[in-house]
């Protein structure tokens, strides 16, 4: 089968960081499902890869954890999907990636791929969206309805992928005020449109931006990029007995300490916990792709792509990474088809 790897940690604009192969058809395990796959993602995590875990002697490294396709086998366990389903899925970071024609992933991180949807428009929302809706109701445990109305929520790199989804999912399912940063003129006009009620610009300080729109402080932060960059202002916007929740890799270590006087509190989400460590609540991760795929459905929840990059082979995925590491894109990037 079709499949694109790499070999040696390289630049992205390096014509060997990533490589067109052929590889051998997997065979499903127990819970794993067999999916022909017909739309890629990417995401920063394939790029912090690629960058930084060399394949060991000279074995290809498969990316991509984000996908949309036909299911084509079922292993011997399988109880929630068949042969012939359109699925999708964000996939597991110990396991071969979704860059190739035919991908095995474990049937409790997969959703039943929305109906409205191309395989495309589907295939940019798994990871992001598991992302934002962990981070926003396990992490910083925000209730669904109007329970929070009048606390105030600030998303810190709201134009990317995982704030695109949170910004919708933050507007649409709680009484949170979303407050979306963005630091150019296109990306701030991309996080009103997906329903901000106000956009601050992060290239300057949160708290004066802040300030500029009339809100002293906010009661939650979501810090998707740089969090070491404006680790100090988020500390001061955030209230009194405030959470904190984070996703990148912070450059510079955070000095924790500066959340004691106002007892913050600090959340970590990573999206792969459930599925690198087989947790008992796996499972929870199909539930929620199936929540997504009905809110998508349903008109509340829309697609986050923003560019198509043409077919999936090396050369586009290279463009791809490029865009990625600039910290220039908006919403995700999108490959279809092999």
């Amino acid at each position: 089968m079709k499949a694109i790897a790499y070999y040696h940690s390289l630049p992205a604009e390096h014509p060997e960081s990533l490589q067109d192969i052929q590889l051998a058809e997997p065979t499903p395990g127990p819970r794993d499902l067999l999916v022909r796959v017909e739309a890629v993602s990417v995401n920063p995590v394939d790029t912090k890869v690629r960058r930084n875990q060399a394949p060991q002697n000279g074995q290809a490294r498969v990316l991509g954890w984000d996908a949309a396709g036909v299911v084509q086998a079922v292993g011997s366990e399988v109880s929630l999907f068949q042969p012939g389903e359109r699925v999708f899925y964000a996939g597991a970071i110990d396991r071969a990636g979704a860059n190739s024609e035919l991908h095995l992933v474990d049937e409790r991180i997969v959703g039943h791929m929305p109906a409205s949807l191309s395989f495309a428009e589907a295939a940019a929302l798994p990871l992001t969206a598991i992302t934002a809706w962990e981070l926003l109701f396990e992490r910083l445990q925000i209730a669904e309805g109007s329970r929070d109305q009048g606390q105030s929520l600030l998303i810190v790199g709201a134009a990317g992928g995982v704030g695109s989804i949170l910004v919708q999912l933050a507007r649409r399912l709680t009484g949170l005020r979303v407050i979306g940063s963005a630091s150019r003129p296109e990306t701030q006009a991309w996080v009103r449109e997906l329903g901000a009620h106000h956009v601050i610009d992060h290239s300057r300080p949160l708290s004066a931006e802040l300030k500029r729109i009339g809100i002293e402080q906010v009661s939650h932060v979501a810090s998707l990029t740089h969090s070491d960059q404006h680790f100090a202002e988020l500390v001061e916007v955030l209230a009194p007995q405030g959470r904190l929740a984070l996703i990148d890799d912070p450059a510079q270590p955070l000095d924790v300490r500066q959340l004691k006087h106002k007892c913050l509190s600090l959340h970590w989400e990573m999206m792969f916990a459930r599925s690198l460590f087989h947790t008992a609540d796996m499972l929870e991760q199909h539930r929620l792709l199936e929540r997504v795929a009905e809110l998508v459905d349903a008109g509340v929840l829309k697609t986050t792509l923003a560019e198509h990059f043409g077919r999936i082979d090396a050369a586009n995925l290279r463009r791809a990474h490029a865009l990625l590491e600039s910290g220039t894109a908006r919403g995700k990037i999108v490959l279809e088809g092999f």
